[in-house]
């Protein structure tokens, strides 16, 4: 079993987070002050123009460029599955205008809460839905509509019928869904109508807020990176959480106090004066990991490119000669390399398109 920590350095400028498994840098996250993400954040906008022709809208939310909304990402979780499409799927509807026809629920002018699905990225704004939700530890509240739904990760068929009686019951007399997170397979139902109740004041307080804010305007600000990180990867088995900043660990008390008390035997402050990832030799393996250029252990290499579009990973044999022939060889650099993207996707947190331009293998078996 892998023994599990997140170590949180806070710095003047920025965030740190490493996930460390059996003592090896598994995941990073890094959040500079002045490049902190709006994934998560509603929004009370106007919409500037709906386009029917690409059946979509821009809409100006105050953040200089203006957010995305594709008439897919109108639709209720009910119109949804009366479609036969999945809670997640927004994007594959967004190009069916048959399904949601944008000019006949939306005008130029008209205010529109929205919550940010996608980050902004190079030229492009956010993208942006109007079935906003917000997450817990157990459960995730849909505000609008009555869907109960669960994590595709939960598979076990007593436990599904469990967790959907104990959802059916929470949202029986409530203007509101939900849908029960991983971490919530297990958990008490006590636990879970806890979450649920406490997201419901939360929502009670963005409806205000709401009503008391012009357009456009930030109405609800998503967790921070801490205390996201922690709430999403409590439930994976860690050991310890350890933060080196004074004032963020006070944070994450009173986040744990409120929010998961069963996390906060793990929190514990780092006082010491040598750097906390020099500690744990979390900066030595930063160095290496999240260069342009990956080394292998045979040694050949991964060169890593990055554009708005995909994230290409080129492998390469290097000074990698092998012992047998070249056709081994290759196929050796291509296995290791194989671990290795998987690796860097984890560690630099990559989605989108990934390229992985492997060695070509003439053998059919090494293909």
């Amino acid at each position: 079993m892998l023994e599990k920590s997140l170590i949180v350095n806070r710095s003047f400028l920025e965030t740190r987070i490493a996930l460390l498994e059996n003592s090896q840098l598994a995941k990073l996250w890094i959040e500079r002050d002045d490049e902190k993400g709006i994934l998560g954040n509603i929004y009370k906008g106007t919409v500037l123009r709906v386009l029917p022709g690409m059946n979509a809208a821009f809409v100006d939310i105050g953040l200089g460029k203006s957010a995305f909304l594709f008439g897919g990402d109108l639709l209720t979780p009910e119109e949804r599955e009366s479609q036969n499409l999945d809670l997640e799927e927004s994007s594959a509807v967004s190009n069916k205008v048959e399904i949601c026809p944008i000019q006949n629920k939306l005008a130029d002018g008209q205010e529109v809460i929205v919550q940010v699905s996608k980050e902004p990225l190079g030229t492009k704004g956010p993208r942006v839905t109007t079935q906003p939700t917000i997450a817990g530890r157990y459960v995730v509240l849909m505000p609008g509509n009555k869907t109960v739904a669960l994590s595709r990760r939960i598979e076990d068929e007593v436990e599904k019928r469990r967790l959907t009686n104990i959802s059916e019951k929470l949202v029986e007399n409530e203007d509101y869904g939900i849908i029960v997170r991983t971490a919530g397979q297990g958990a008490p139902k006590e636990s879970i109508a806890r979450d649920f109740n406490l997201l419901k004041k939360n929502w009670q307080k963005i409806e205000q807020k709401i009503s008391a804010s012009p357009a456009p305007s930030l109405v609800y600000s998503e967790l921070n990176l801490i205390k996201k990180t922690c709430r999403d990867f409590f439930d994976e088995g860690l050991e310890m959480i350890l933060c080196d900043h004074y004032n963020t660990y006070l944070q994450l008390r009173s986040f744990f106090s409120e929010n998961l008390p069963e996390a906060f035997k793990l929190l514990k402050f780092y006082d010491q004066q040598t750097p906390i990832f020099d500690i744990f030799g979390v900066e030595i393996d930063i160095g290496r990991a999240i260069g342009k250029r990956i080394d292998l252990p045979s040694g050949g290499y991964l060169i890593i490119e990055q554009t708005e579009a995909l994230t290409s990973f080129d492998v390469n044999t290097g000074k990698f000669v092998g012992k047998a022939n070249a056709q081994q060889t290759i196929l050796t650099t291509n296995l290791e390399a194989t671990v290795k993207v998987v690796e860097q996707l984890k560690i630099r947190n990559l989605g989108g398109i990934i390229v992985i331009d492997f060695i070509d293998m003439e053998d059919l078996k090494d293909q």
